[in-house]
């Protein structure tokens, strides 16, 4: 079947037909949440490599478990609280090894935020603010930085968003206002208020190949 004949199934379907054997179809999820994981790595201060590294953990995680998701949740949630524990997890095993995540920075890194169209005056302009904009992020302290980045950058509802970082309702709203005023403090600090742009996952094709391939290797577990 090829992908385009899928448009009709929704997410419920697919993931039926997924756990029925046509595993080929769970390229349609994995191109679905590469950006949402993605954002969710690179906002937990992981660099590109160590955050596509956690979401191929995070994918094989889901694929092996399809079948106990039994829709008791949506499927975004789901496969984010995954990717979260598995960030969690990363950062409390490297910190028995006292490991600066500043060490590896990379100066080819992909942004953390990136924007399609290419103007190359404008683009050298976007570049600069996206720049400012991630490390801004990434100096606010982590608590009030993930419910920014889940609310703010991944569109996740309050509802959700307590939901997978197991706190109230009411604290996300107090910790999302929190992170706005850090955020804007640094900004000014730095003399930029610019807009937030849409993340896009760079490398999204080799990846998502690289990641069908392993899917296909896993039949004899499943």
């Amino acid at each position: 079947m090829h992908h385009g004949e899928t448009n009709h199934l929704n997410e419920d379907e697919i993931i039926g037909r997924i756990i029925a054997g046509e595993r080929s179809l769970y390229e349609v999820i994995v191109r679905k949440y590469n950006p949402y994981l993605y954002k969710v790595g690179r906002s937990y201060n992981y660099s590109h490599d160590d955050t596509e590294d956690l979401m191929q953990e995070t994918y094989i995680d889901a694929f092996k478990n399809l079948k106990h998701f039994e829709g008791r949740s949506n499927f975004k949630t789901w496969i984010t609280r995954i990717m979260l524990n598995n960030c969690y997890r990363k950062k409390e095993k490297s910190s028995f090894k006292n490991e600066i995540s500043d060490e590896d920075i990379d100066e080819k890194q992909t942004p953390l935020f990136s924007n399609s169209d290419y103007d190359t005056a404008k683009q050298v302009r976007k570049d600069e603010l996206k720049l400012i904009i991630e490390n801004a992020l990434s100096e606010v302290p982590e608590e009030f930085r993930m419910v920014f980045s889940l609310r703010e950058i991944s569109g996740f509802s309050v509802a959700e968003t307590s939901e997978l970082l197991n706190i109230s309702e009411s604290n996300v709203k107090v910790r999302l206002n929190r992170a706005k005023h850090l955020l804007r403090e640094i900004l000014e600090k730095s003399h930029e208020i610019p807009e937030l742009y849409e993340f896009h996952l760079i490398h999204c094709d080799p990846f998502t190949s690289k990641l069908m391939d392993r899917v296909h290797e896993l039949h004899n577990h499943n």
